[in-house]
């Protein structure tokens, strides 16, 4: 999700403090009118319901896995922050939700009809953005997605424009680390670089002006 507190990642690598605790029960009502438009178009783009296994790697507060809940899913959601899984756990109750590494998921191979990952691929440094989309993709089952919410690389119109400059003026506020992070995505072409060779786009739906997107991803040889 759109990230505040620090410029460490609550989604790969080591997060020894949690920099969420002071925001997560104020998080969505801070950011959660910038989110919630994406989180109702990816469940338009890649719709789920009972039976089908969802898994948020990312989850914050739970509040994109809520939408699929509500349409009958099995939902999993995996954070390293305590804070945001607490509020997330209110929210879910009965949820499996856990503390895990997006570059080493916990889950077996196949375990997912669809794996989601809202806003948190550009805070990684580009070998553990790889790892994270890699385990995603080893984690859906054969004929299953993984749908990516992030920014997007290309032109912008005016809207978009004007969300480019919220977006930089937030990441900044993230801390030095994170911008870089944030920049070194863009600069270096944004998802389609970071993709392994077993992960193929099959949908793209810029939103936001085209500072965002959602991409809709298959398993290669998959569907």
């Amino acid at each position: 999700r759109t990230p505040l507190p620090s410029s460490r990642s609550r989604y790969g690598g080591a997060m020894p403090d949690d920099a969420y605790a002071r925001i997560a029960t104020s998080y969505d009502t801070v950011l959660g009118w910038s989110t919630a438009a994406l989180n109702r178009r990816a469940l338009e783009l890649a719709p789920a319901g009972p039976g089908d296994r969802v898994l948020d790697v990312g989850c914050g507060t739970g509040a994109h896995l809520a939408g699929y809940r509500e349409r009958g899913a099995d939902c999993t959601g995996l954070d390293l922050s305590p804070a945001m899984l607490e509020v997330a756990r209110r929210r879910l109750p009965g949820a499996d939700l856990r503390i895990g590494d997006a570059t080493d998921l916990p889950f077996d191979d196949g375990s997912f009809d669809l794996v989601l990952a809202t806003l948190f691929l550009h805070e990684l440094a580009p070998d553990a953005r790889s790892m994270a989309l890699t385990e995603m993709a080893r984690v859906a089952a054969d004929d299953g997605r993984v749908v990516v919410i992030d920014y997007h690389v290309g032109s912008l119109r005016w809207q978009g424009r004007l969300w480019r400059v919220f977006s930089t003026a937030t990441e900044r506020v993230a801390g030095v680390d994170h911008y870089g992070a944030w920049r070194t995505y863009l600069d270096s072409g944004g998802l389609a670089p970071a993709l392994p060779d077993h992960l193929t786009i099959e949908q793209t739906k810029p939103v936001a002006g085209g500072n965002l997107a959602i991409w809709v991803l298959r398993v290669a040889g998959s569907g």
